[in-house]
């Protein structure tokens, strides 16, 4: 497959076996959501053909496609050959009289609702739903009145069920709590077929895959393993190749020198020797990796001073639900604080809370980028410490960018003092290519978004960090790069994420949401979990 000059794969031969769970890994642009379109079918190779199983589902990824349908009816249509039968049964039964025909149809149909498991599939899709954490008073709604991250955990369901030969999930994690990913992964280890995900969640690749098919090199190589796994088995790959050229390159130097010293004399067989063994020692061509490992670190201009955050009976409701009651705490500098908890159960609520009342972030910017222009505190007090000073990373971090204005623009208005070719030093290290700094901010995609605002967080040199989901949009190597970056700082950090290893490798207590309560915990995310068991 090849898109004008730029060829994503070429000559690709593989087979996914089953019993086998695949991810497909490659950074952004390197063509796996593509891959997996020719997998299913959406997309016709320009070359080459792909044999399908008959009982194959993918992960949709149109959220307002069933709009019009009863949520457990959308999770019952991934079963296309029982939803296809159910519903040609009901309109034989709105019939106002049955023929001889239609009588041996219901029955070749009841036939088909049996073979596939229909008597107990609204009580099969309900488990599923409920695992994803979508309550039994939501099942009977219609999709169009759920909100968007609802909508996809459904969609994931609808993938899930009816045990499908082949699933693909592009993205599966996307708006998953940490609960609901733990229950997807212990579903997929379980899973008998041929499972293939993309994902930017490495944990969770460690977590359930068998073997990883790598899309590098034009081409896809299958390594055996989870995601850790692959990084070093290339990279060992890699350097042996590396290694053997350096000495056939040595070795074809010294026979280059002896041909050129003696190809006029009387030693002519042994140059023609020579000459032959340069021919067979030639060196292996190393196509050029398209891996791109940004560059993330975070300073402060001035430390904070110790104690950085004072919280005192902090409440806050939404109509009658009540999502913070009376919370308590104190805060001092370095901790690294993971807000965790259900989707909804109040962590962004939280983190507006604490920036009510902070001393750098205007209050324009925080309702621009939650949309609610009510009291972000109902009652109590947050008082920030001596020398607070705050970067932001929105979950809605689009809407904090102006358009109109090109990258360098709105980076250059954080920080005036800085020369262009600050900014640009900025940006190379965010992956950005030199001429990309006149990119206007209208058409940046959500990837592109989050690294310019990891720029400006490096530019403005905060010492509390409040990020909410940055790794949301990231491909694999850039959230390895922020893990990195975040347990180097040493500043304050309240992080919000649903990744497994960014809150299990930067955390150092723990702040859950769970049933109306908030628990504060002082220790890492492993010891929190050998509590909680």
């Amino acid at each position: 497959m090849r898109y004008g000059a730029k060829i994503l794969f070429e000559e690709v031969v593989t087979a996914f076996t089953p019993g086998k769970r695949y991810g497909l890994t490659g950074p952004n642009g390197s063509g796996k959501s593509t891959f997996m379109k020719l997998l299913s079918g959406e997309l016709e190779p320009q070359k080459g053909n792909v044999v399908r199983p008959r009982k194959l589902s993918c992960l949709s990824q149109d959220q307002f496609a069933f709009d019009a349908y009863r949520v457990v009816d959308t999770v019952m249509m991934g079963n296309k050959r029982l939803w296809a039968a159910l519903e040609e049964r009901d309109r034989i039964y709105e019939k106002p009289e049955m023929s001889n025909e239609d009588g041996m149809r219901l029955g070749e149909l009841e036939g088909i609702v049996g073979e596939e498991d229909g008597y107990s599939a609204e009580s099969d899709a309900a488990v599923l739903l409920q695992g994803l954490d979508i309550p039994d008073e939501v099942h009977q709604r219609k999709m169009s009145e759920l909100q968007g991250g609802q909508k996809v955990r459904v969609l994931l369901a609808q993938a899930l069920f009816g045990h499908p030969q082949a699933l693909l999930l592009d993205e599966p994690t996307n708006h998953l709590d940490l609960d609901s990913i733990h229950w997807l992964q212990e579903f997929l280890n379980r899973y008998d077929g041929v499972l293939i995900t993309i994902s930017h969640d490495r944990h969770f690749l460690n977590s359930i895959c068998t073997h990883i098919a790598d899309i590098d090199y034009e081409t896809i190589i299958t390594y055996t393993g989870g995601y850790d796994d692959m990084v070093m088995a290339k990279t060992q790959i890699r350097s042996q190749i590396e290694s053997q050229n350096a000495q056939r390159e040595k070795k074809i130097d010294q026979l280059n020198e002896f041909i050129a010293r003696f190809s006029a004399g009387t030693r002519s067989s042994q140059v023609q020797s020579r000459r032959k063994e340069v021919e067979r020692l030639q060196v292996t061509e190393l196509a050029r990796s398209n891996i791109q490992r940004p560059f993330i670190k975070f300073e402060m201009k001035r430390p904070s001073g110790k104690h950085i955050l004072e919280l005192e009976g902090v409440t806050k409701a939404y109509d009658d639900k009540e999502v913070i009651k009376s919370f308590t705490a104190s805060v001092t500098r370095g901790e690294k604080i993971a807000l965790m908890g259900r989707n909804g159960a109040g962590k962004t609520t939280l983190l507006n809370a604490l920036l009510s009342t902070s001393p750098n972030t205007p209050e324009a910017e925080l309702r621009q980028t939650t949309g609610y222009d009510g009291p972000l505190i109902d009652s109590g007090k947050v008082l920030w410490g001596h020398e607070a000073a705050i970067g932001y990373f929105p979950q809605d971090h689009r809407s904090l960018i102006e358009k109109g204005m090109t990258i360098l623009e709105w980076i250059y208005q954080w920080d005036p003092s800085v020369s262009n070719e600050e900014i640009r030093g900025l940006l190379g290290q965010m992956l950005f290519a030199r001429d990309e700094a006149n990119k206007k901010t209208d058409v940046l995609s959500g990837g592109e978004a989050a690294r310019i605002l990891f720029c400006k967080l490096m530019l403005q040199k905060p010492n509390v960090l409040v990020l909410d989901e940055p790794t949301n949009h990231l491909d694999l190597e850039t959230i390895n790069a922020l893990n990195i970056a975040l347990q180097r700082y040493q500043g304050t950090v309240f992080l919000v994420t649903h990744d497994h290893d960014l809150v299990d490798e930067v955390a150092t207590r723990i702040w859950h949401f769970d049933d109306h309560k908030l628990e504060d915990f002082k220790g890492t995310y492993e010891d929190y979990q050998t509590v909680r068991v």
